[in-house]
């Protein structure tokens, strides 16, 4: 896995659409300016940057701990830092956080339990997550099911695509519906669990409008943002 995301092919981004409503969202809940926002598994940094001026005034510091995200996120983020969930842990002390950042990135891990319980460590008590993840149960993908084919986001390899539309492998290994989502957070520590959804950029032009309406039935959305805070 490790030798996959160090390729500078496989793709470390996702789209500004997701990245927006996550930024309006957390924007609204700190308030006031100067809070500490880590964005855990920042990729290229376009995420963050995309974020940066709805959350002017806060801090963003983005994480990863592959080097080739790292080289392409330092011109577009002013701190950026190597870590990692495991292996000795994120780079920051305990309760030093205002808000996390981990957009479309617990679908990669092997062990989301350990990846949330390193999250909760870093957040004050009362801290902002802000997470995003495809939705397992998408409009399309219930369609695409029922038609017995491997749903959207959905990989049985990391060579290639079997048995569903796309061709880019980007290696999930988990993936949620907003009921699952729900009680894993709760399960983690968090509270105030909050789901919404978002578009997915890479629905074809011809569908993005029903792609957007789903969006007001969160668990039927591509994408789903969820808004917790530490216990």
């Amino acid at each position: 896995m490790r030798d996959f995301y160090e390729n500078p092919a496989v793709p470390v981004a996702s789209g500004d659409a997701r990245s927006l409503r996550q930024a309006r969202l957390l924007a609204a809940a700190l308030g006031a300016p100067g809070a500490l926002v880590v964005d855990v598994g920042c990729g290229d940094g376009t995420a963050a940057a995309t974020a940066g001026p709805i959350l002017a005034g806060h801090r963003i510091v983005g994480v990863d701990w592959s080097q080739d995200a790292l080289r392409r996120a330092r011109p577009r983020l002013a701190h950026v830092v190597r870590g990692e969930l495991d292996h000795g842990g994120l780079p920051f002390a305990d309760g030093c956080a205002d808000a996390v950042l981990f957009s479309e990135v617990v679908e990669h891990l092997v062990d989301p339990d350990r990846a949330l319980d390193e999250l909760r460590r870093i957040l004050r008590p009362g801290g902002h997550l802000m997470l995003s993840t495809p939705n397992l149960a998408a409009w399309y993908n219930r369609g695409l099911l029922l038609a017995g084919w491997q749903p959207v986001f959905s990989e049985v390899s990391l060579r290639g695509i079997h048995g569903r539309p796309g061709s880019e492998v980007v290696g999930h290994l988990r993936l949620f519906t907003a009921r699952a989502l729900r009680s894993f957070l709760l399960s983690a520590g968090f509270e105030d669990v909050r789901i919404t959804g978002a578009p997915f950029h890479g629905v074809p032009r011809g569908l993005r409008l029903i792609d957007r309406a789903a969006c007001a039935v969160p668990s039927a959305a591509s994408i789903l943002l969820a808004h917790a805070r530490r216990r």
